[in-house]
């Protein structure tokens, strides 16, 4: 579906125009043209592919899309593979992409699977005319810094769970309790992960605009680039401290766990204890000799309930004292 065809000049938009008139625009050295589409059928990628004279093989790994994030150059224009990361309503990743195309008098760009608007791109752009002199380099720059900007919130969003999750492992809980903890930060987990997967290859693609041989659509925008790398790096450095994190987080529950263990183990044999001490008197004297010291004592039977109460009030106070009961 086309979303906008607009021809610029001078970084002043011209007018909307229609597909068969794009040829026209690309002609003029003077002037650049902008197209947007949103989840193209074939038939709608073969007429981009005329009017801008796109490789086949780049036009071939649009159309099958599911492309791993990339840069790649060829002859006089690039091809950027975007992955665009959205949370759903239940916490879900949802990966969408964008791919963009970028000769020196023309860039189109193709959103499928993906909610995540890029007007707000092209009204930046124009606001801003100076830059925008700058060609379609300009344009290719101000897309990747709009769909790595848009990784914030969603690495904030899963750090904030991340928090939560870690304040209930010190919170007092029963062991299924544990266990749907070590649920959560393992979902968690997954997702940074898969986070990670679609955000890290786009990192070398973006270093080759930053320095060395730049390809001639980006000359003179080696510092917009650069920006965007740091960016795209703090991302990433972020993604994997979260991700340490989890691991230390499951690690910390696992020893809660083992805590809680011991705390129960403790309990049962200071019990046990005191049941131990009365069950040892009473079957020494349970036992059918005729010769038992104070067989026949007429107080035998109290004096005996006595001694283990008292027995029994001692263990407890020293049970309690050490923290066992």
């Amino acid at each position: 579906m086309l979303v906008n065809c607009v021809a610029y000049q001078a970084g002043t938009k011209l007018a909307d125009i229609r597909i068969d008139e794009i040829g026209c625009y690309v002609q003029k050295p003077e002037c650049f043209v902008w197209v947007a589409l949103k989840d193209p059928d074939p038939a709608e990628l073969d007429t981009m592919k005329q009017q801008f004279g796109l490789d086949d093989l780049a036009i071939e790994d649009v159309r099958n899309g599911h492309q791993w994030p990339k840069i790649e150059e060829y002859e006089d224009s690039l091809l950027a593979v975007l992955h665009t990361v959205e949370l759903d309503k239940d916490g879900e990743l949802h990966i969408g992409e964008v791919d963009v195309f970028a000769g020196s008098n023309y860039v189109l760009s193709v959103r499928t699977r993906s909610q995540l608007g890029l007007q707000s791109v092209r009204a930046r752009c124009e606001r801003e005319p100076k830059r925008l002199k700058k060609g379609s380099g300009f344009i290719l720059y101000a897309l990747i810094d709009h769909v790595v900007d848009g990784y914030f919130p969603i690495i904030a969003t899963l750090s904030t769970e991340l928090e939560k999750i870690e304040a209930r492992i010190f919170e007092g809980h029963s062991l299924g309790a544990s266990r749907l903890i070590i649920e959560d930060l393992y979902s968690l987990k997954q997702r940074f992960v898969l986070m990670e997967h679609h955000v890290v290859p786009l990192l070398e693609g973006i270093g080759k605009l930053t320095g060395g041989r730049v390809p001639r659509v980006c000359k003179g925008l080696a510092s917009y680039f650069k920006d965007v790398y740091l960016h795209l790096a703090r991302i990433v450095k972020a993604i994997e401290g979260r991700g340490e994190m989890i691991v230390t987080a499951i690690e910390v529950n696992l020893g809660m766990i083992a805590l809680a263990e011991n705390e129960v183990t403790k309990r049962l044999g200071a019990f046990a204890a005191l049941f131990a001490v009365p069950t040892m008197i009473a079957g020494v004297y349970g036992m059918n000799f005729e010769n038992l010291p104070e067989l026949h004592y007429k107080y035998g039977y109290p004096v005996c309930l006595m001694l283990m109460l008292i027995i029994d009030v001692i263990l407890y106070w020293r049970f309690r004292k050490s923290g066992w009961l």
